[in-house]
C-alpha cells in the first residue's frame, strides 16, 4: 500500500513542480536522459541476465505488438469509414497504440507485484513497445504525415539507443550464463532505487490537460481503447485460448493496461499528427489510468 502512495506523491510532485518558477525548464529532459542512459541499461543487467527464457515469455511480449497492431487496424478502418483526416487516424494509431510499459509502467509494476514482475516487464518494453515506437510507429507517422523517414535512420536509432543496446547485451549474458561482478550489485541496487521517484516526477513534469478540449470525443475513443479494451482482449484472449495465469498474466495486462506512451506522443507531434490531441491523450490518460489500473488490479487478483 506505501508503494502505491508513493506513485502517486511522486507524481503529483512533479505536476506540482511545474508551477514552482526555480526549477528549470528543461528538467524534465534531464531526468529522461539519467532513466534512458542510466537507469534502463541498469535494470537491464541487473534483472535480464537472471531470467529463465522460457516459451511463456513470448505471450507478455506479444501484448505489445498486439496493441499496436489492432489500434492501426480499428483507427486505421475508422479513419477511412468515418473520413477522419490522416493527421488524426495517424494520431490515435500511434498515441492510442502504444503503452507507458517503462517510466509508468516499472514503478507501478514493481509495487504491485514486486522484484520478480520487473523481469517481464523489462522483456516487454525492450522487445516490444521500444522496437515498435522507434520503427512501426515512425513508418506509421510517415504514412499519415507529409513527411518521410528513411528505413537507414530508423534502423540506426534502433542499434544505437542505449536501453536496447544493454538489452541485447543482457539477454547475451543470459545466453551464456554470465553474471554482473558482484562489486558492482550495491551501484546497480541504488541506481534501481532511483526508478520510481525519478520517472514519476519527470512524467508529473510533462503531464499538460487543457480543461477546454476534454469533450473531444476523439480523446475518449483513443482512451477508451488504451485503458480498456486493449486490456479486456488481452485478459480474455490469455485466460481463454492460452490459459495464462499467474505473474505472466498480471504483468502482460497490467502493462497493456498502462496511459499512452509519452514518446509515442512526441513522435505524433513532430509529424504534424494532431499535436494537442497527442499530448491530451497523454496528459489525461496517465492520471485516469491510476482509476482503470486499480481496476485492473482487482480484476486480476
Amino acid at each position: 500500500m506505501l508503494n502505491i502512495i508513493l506513485i502517486v506523491v511522486f507524481l503529483v510532485l512533479g505536476i506540482f513542480l511545474q508551477k514552482v518558477k526555480a526549477i528549470p525548464a528543461n528538467l524534465a529532459t534531464y531526468l529522461n536522459n539519467y532513466l534512458i542512459y542510466v537507469v534502463l541499461p541498469v535494470l537491464a543487467l541487473k534483472y535480464l541476465p537472471e531470467v529463465d527464457l522460457k516459451l511463456d515469455l513470448v505471450l507478455p511480449i506479444a501484448t505489445a505488438w498486439m496493441s499496436f497492431a489492432l489500434s492501426w487496424a480499428i483507427f486505421g478502418f475508422l479513419g477511412k469509414k468515418l473520413e477522419w483526416k490522416d493527421s488524426l487516424t495517424g494520431c490515435l494509431i500511434i498515441v492510442s497504440g502504444l503503452a507507458n510499459t517503462s517510466f509508468v509502467g516499472f514503478p507501478i509494476v514493481r509495487a504491485l507485484y514486486g522484484e520478480e514482475a520487473v523481469k517481464i516487464a523489462l522483456l516487454i518494453d525492450q522487445a516490444g513497445s521500444f522496437i515498435i515506437v522507434s520503427s512501426i510507429a515512425v513508418i506509421v507517422a510517415s504514412i499519415y504525415s507529409e513527411g518521410k523517414k528513411r528505413k537507414r535512420d530508423i534502423s540506426k536509432k534502433i542499434l544505437t539507443f542505449p536501453p536496447f543496446s544493454f538489452f541485447i547485451i543482457a539477454m547475451l549474458m543470459n545466453v551464456l550464463d554470465l553474471e554482473i561482478p558482484s562489486a558492482a550489485i550495491p551501484v546497480f541496487e541504488f541506481i534501481a532505487a532511483t526508478l520510481t521517484p525519478v520517472a514519476l516526477v519527470a512524467v508529473g513534469l510533462q503531464v499538460k490537460v487543457n480543461l477546454k478540449a476534454v469533450g473531444s470525443p476523439y480523446l475518449w475513443l483513443g482512451l477508451g481503447y488504451k485503458l480498456l479494451l486493449i486490456p479486456l482482449v488481452v485478459y480474455v484472449l490469455y485466460t481463454g485460448i492460452f490459459r495464462l495465469d499467474g505473474l505472466l498474466l498480471k504483468v502482460s495486462v497490467i502493462e497493456t493496461a498502462m496511459a499512452p506512451m509519452i514518446t509515442g506522443s512526441i513522435i505524433a507531434i513532430s509529424h504534424d499528427l494532431e499535436p494537442k490531441l497527442a499530448s491530451l491523450l497523454v496528459g489525461v490518460g496517465i492520471p485516469l489510468s491510476f482509476l482503470t489500473l486499480s481496476v485492473w488490479y482487482f480484476v486480476l487478483a
